[in-house]
């Protein structure tokens, strides 16, 4: 049955990236033409992190790039092969930030006009280089998604060439050539490549080289846990496009892959690695510590599935490689990375502790805590009979959290480990004791919200005028977007009405009612 024609704005309305062998990509990547805007990074050791883990840890430093991410090498390899007259009319792109630096640059060295679609998300640093650049930037959308359909009817109204920034062979090879330059610099052995992965092109280009030269060489693709297409497609064996992506490492906040990096890193990629937000900004301080540059999210994702990979595997004398992709970092979310870089390392843990109220108590828990430094202590009294409170402690490792916990325990203290907890990470650390009588009926809920105007009103402007906000928390991390808690007072029969709610605001979120932190310290 024949499938009706799609929109001209949709992402299938486009030529299908043309296939190319493994023979092909390697003759392209060779005659790549990126070193006329792009420079051979250093591979480099980071030797503290070596130390720590007992493997070889080599860097490649793409972060160190004239535009400090790997993208330009894509976006210029494939503006450098366009017609005269397709320059002359311009090119277009959609971009949370690097490709769209790369395109940027690309355009100024040829001479030619770049039309710059970006998400409202995307970091002010990102934005402010690309118009530094000469880039006509337009903002759309909350994601690189929404900007990418944006951008292909700019592209049809206006006559432009579109440049995509991962689901082209040029792109693709453009990328490819970091492989060939980590082959190039060490040629001794390496047991596994990391690579971060958004739509695919950089880890379908490295894997295209590498399994060509060096097939032996494990590539390892790194996604963060809240914006997996990738491997979720490679487990379906089809495409598969997420509903909604995670904002923290916007440079792979991508919701559906390319056709051709989906195919190429079906058939090249040997494994995954899925990281989470704390263990990236761990990974964001190794870096750090080891090079004094501080990295992007997702220019961090390598470093940490490397990390994650060794510990898993138990590794010991390995060569490992993470390609640090990139480094447009907005400097106030380093408040985030920092307060969160200790749990992500695992040199902090959170406890909920049920302590009598009585005197002597407190004195009893400090005892058992022994020499340990405590990093947070929150209490508020709320019974006659028992305290809720929330300690953070350092540790040196995390084997220490399950000893911790029984001890506690075993001297009459029940406790909960909250360490992996968000919503404990996120909020609760900074409200425990705010229970009231007169929150009944309330409902408790996280949201993700894009950090610009008229997010909140939109928000409050949506709400049925018979719920009442009982409880609300917001703080400002630094970030391009805010993490919002709230509790809402529902009366019965408002079910459906909750639930058009959510889904009407498109914004991410997670229930909470029947979070256990929640019944402790707030309900």
């Amino acid at each position: 049955m024949a499938r009706p024609p799609a929109p001209a704005h949709s992402p299938s309305a486009r030529r299908r990236p043309r296939r190319l062998s493994t023979a092909e990509y390697l003759q392209k990547i060779l005659t790549a033409r990126v070193y006329e805007v792009a420079i051979e990074s250093d591979l480099e050791l980071a030797p503290a992190l070596s130390e720590r883990l007992g493997n070889r840890v080599l860097l490649k430093r793409e972060d160190t790039q004239p535009v400090f991410s790997f993208k330009l090498r894509g976006a210029y390899n494939k503006m450098a092969q366009l017609s005269p007259a397709q320059l002359r009319r311009g090119v277009i792109c959609a971009s949370a930030g690097n490709h769209a630096q790369g395109v940027a640059l690309g355009a100024h060295r040829l001479g030619c006009r770049a039309v710059i679609v970006m998400p409202v998300t995307s970091p002010a640093v990102k934005v402010d280089a690309v118009r530094g650049l000469g880039g006509e930037v337009v903002l759309h959308g909350d994601s690189y998604s929404d900007a990418y359909a944006h951008a292909l009817a700019l592209e049809q109204q206006r006559s432009l060439t579109f440049v995509h920034p991962f689901d082209d062979p040029e792109v693709i090879a453009g990328q490819g050539t970091i492989g060939m330059e980590i082959l190039r610099q060490h040629p001794q052995p390496i047991d596994a490549v990391f690579v971060a992965v958004g739509g695919g092109g950089l880890v379908s280009g490295v894997a295209a080289y590498l399994k060509a030269v060096r097939p032996e060489v494990k590539v390892i693709g790194v996604q963060m846990s809240d914006s997996d297409a990738m491997l979720r497609s490679v487990r379906a064996g089809k495409r598969v496009q997420l509903h909604d992506v995670g904002l923290f490492s916007d440079g792979t906040a991508v919701k559906l892959v390319g056709e051709e990096t989906f195919r190429l890193t079906r058939e090249l990629v040997d494994d995954f690695e899925v990281v989470d937000t704390d263990a990236v900004c761990a990974a964001i301080k190794d870096v750090f510590q080891d090079t004094r540059s501080i990295l992007e999210p997702a220019g961090a994702l390598s470093v940490a599935a490397l990390k994650q990979y060794a510990q898993r595997h138990r590794a010991k004398g390995q060569t490992y490689v993470a390609i640090a992709g990139g480094a447009n970092m907005n400097f106030d979310r380093l408040r985030f990375v920092a307060e969160r870089a200790e749990v992500g390392e695992q040199r902090e843990a959170l406890f909920a502790v049920t302590i009598p109220e009585e005197r002597g108590a407190f004195r009893r828990l400090c005892g058992l805590l022994g020499d340990r430094s405590i990093t947070e202590f929150n209490y508020r009294i709320s019974d006659e009979r028992i305290a809720h409170v929330f300690v953070g402690l350092s540790i040196a490792s995390r084997n220490e959290i399950g000893q911790i916990a029984r001890t506690l325990v075993r001297h009459g203290f029940a406790t909960i480990d909250l360490s992996d907890d968000e919503l404990a990470k996120q909020h609760l650390r900074h409200l425990v004791g705010g229970r009231s009588e007169l929150a009944r009926a309330e409902r408790l809920f996280r949201f993700v919200f894009p950090e610009r105007p008229g997010a909140l009103m939109r928000f409050l402007s949506s709400m049925h005028p018979d719920w009442n906000i009982s409880l609300f928390h917001y703080r400002n991390q630094g970030a391009d977007y805010a993490r919002i808690l709230v509790g809402i007072q529902i009366p019965r029969g408002h079910g459906k009405a909750l639930r058009d709610f959510v889904q009407s605001l498109g914004y991410p979120h997670d229930e909470e009612t029947d979070n256990p932190v929640y019944r402790l310290f707030l309900r």
